[in-house]
């Protein structure tokens, strides 16, 4: 066992970059006008600033375990970090939109850190305390995408866009220090020996097939997915990439990503419950702000406001909760966890379009809450079996789900929006016509407070398409509470472990 006091220095020497990968993956968002202004670049081009580094963060989290494996952990740990604060130095630096674009590439290839970090954290805590170990782990994985856009907001504002990625450095710098000192490589971890069989096979059907289906999540709605040929290749290429990846890996002696660790039933229910969860997390992290601001006229510093408290809430309770796996059936903290969530989103299905700040907000906070329980006791349950010299890979695998989770969840809403909307406005328009006496009562009025009947014409109009998008929104926060609600039942297959020592132990 780690000393007390070793053990939290390797927590923050891990725990630094990975809040500030897990930062960077949506910091940029708010940035993308000021970008596109700056570069002199297309609406369309400049969501490539976003792309091009979810697509090398997609394809390098999965290798991590590998990678760790081949080169030492420590080392891999310490080049991904040198890797992605030079990039973001660079990134600062960019002149060109197509020099960002390359230097993003860069930094989400330094970027995959995050399972790494992750299996650190597990093997220096004592298995009784991997709950707490797991909390501290949440509050990077799930405070990353709601501060993001704050602070990248704040920045961009009061600063310049650059500073987004200049931020990264100092910190990146310390963080390089820190692991220097702190982090060793554990005695089982065997290194790539000379004339070993690397899995060239694997390794190319992993980066074609995962950055082919991030490419077609990121564009996909933009390009009405199957309407484009382009989206129709990638989808085809991605799910004959990925589906050769599993029958390969599976029976090659040294895989990438050894996919026999989901025979293990904790780890994989555990991974479906993380895929659907942050699915349906996501989807209302990205709901809620587009809802204030496209329907209730919030800007995006009011917008980020909303989500700020639910940030300390979360800060409050994870360490809590990391505690309380401890004492009770982690089992039912996830349960609970699962319920709240769904709950949350039950209640923003309530909104009206004159709900106040105060309502939007208490939305986020019951939300924050159960999220709290939902990420700390599922990635306890889900490692609980997994060995120690198979936590890399399986920590690889698990946060692979769990970024692939968000991704297919943001554009599954923002597809569900764009259909539900269209649905509503056709049911409405039906209405709109001199036949129906209550909009010929709303033409009349507008008409003589206007002055024009096509101006009335055209605030009906407006109102229509106000009315549809906030119906469409009440469909999808109902559909993703579903989610929620089916996953609390789902859960239940995963086995309760053992607390204290007669928790099993790696071998």
């Amino acid at each position: 066992m780690q000393p007390r006091a070793a053990k939290w220095w390797i927590t923050a020497s891990v725990m630094i970059p990975t809040l500030l990968e897990i930062l960077d993956t949506s910091i940029a968002n708010v940035a993308l006008g000021h970008i596109q202004g700056s570069l002199s670049a297309g609406q369309d081009e400049v969501t490539w600033v976003l792309t091009s580094y979810l697509v090398a963060n997609a394809v390098i989290i999965p290798m991590s375990g590998w990678l760790g494996r081949v080169m030492g952990r420590k080392n891999y740990l310490l080049a991904s970090v040198l890797v992605f604060t030079a990039a973001s130095m660079l990134c600062g630096l960019a002149t060109s939109l197509e020099a960002l674009i390359f230097f993003r590439i860069l930094q989400g290839l330094g970027g995959g850190l995050q399972p790494v970090s992750q299996a650190i954290l597990l093997e220096t805590f004592p298995p009784a305390e991997r709950g707490l170990a797991m909390a501290v782990f949440a509050m990077g994985a799930v405070l990353g995408p709601i501060l993001g856009p704050l602070l990248g907001g704040y920045i961009t504002d009061h600063v310049s866009w650059h500073w987004i990625f200049f931020i990264n450095v100092p910190t990146g710098a310390l963080a390089v220090l820190m692991i220097q000192t702190f982090v060793e490589d554990p005695p089982y971890l065997v290194r790539r020996q000379a004339g070993e069989i690397v899995d060239t096979v694997g390794l190319t059907l992993l980066v074609v097939g995962l950055g082919c289906l991030q490419v077609l999540l990121d564009k996909g709605q933009q390009e009405d997915w199957f309407a484009s040929p382009a989206m129709t290749t990638l989808a085809v290429v991605a799910v004959v990439c990925l589906t050769a990846l599993v029958f390969w890996e599976l029976r090659h002696p040294n895989p990438v990503v050894d996919l026999r660790i989901f025979a293990d039933r904790n780890f994989a229910t555990g991974n479906v419950v993380m895929f659907f969860g942050f699915f349906a997390f996501f989807g209302a992290i990205v709901l809620l702000p587009m809802y204030l601001q496209h329907l209730m006229g919030y800007t995006s510093w009011l917008a980020g406001v909303v989500l700020g408290p639910s940030g300390a809430i979360m800060l409050l309770i994870l360490p809590v909760v990391g505690r309380l796996t401890q004492k009770i059936d982690a089992r039912l903290i996830l349960c609970f966890g699962l319920v709240v969530s769904g709950l949350s989103l039950v209640y923003m299905s309530r909104f009206t379009l004159e709900i106040d700040i105060g309502t939007a907000m208490m939305s986020r906070n019951i939300q924050a809450i159960g999220i709290a329980c939902f990420f700390v006791p599922l990635s306890y349950l889900t490692m609980a079996f997994v060995p120690n010299e198979r936590m890399s890979n399986a920590s690889a695998l698990f946060n692979l789900l769990r970024n692939l989770g968000g991704s297919f969840g943001t554009a599954f809403v923002t597809t569900m929006l764009a259909r539900r909307a269209q649905f509503h406005q056709a049911r409405l328009v039906e209405h709109a016509t001199p036949y129906d006496l209550p909009f010929a009562e709303a033409v009349d009025r507008l008409h003589s407070l206007l002055g024009s009947a096509e101006q009335a014409l055209g605030v009906l109009y407006q109102a229509t398409l106000r009315q549809a998008a906030y119906m469409a929104y009440m469909d999808v926060f109902h559909l993703q509470a579903l989610f929620f609600f089916a996953l609390a039942v789902l859960m239940w297959i995963v086995r309760r472990p053992v607390h204290g020592a007669d928790m099993p132990m790696a071998h």
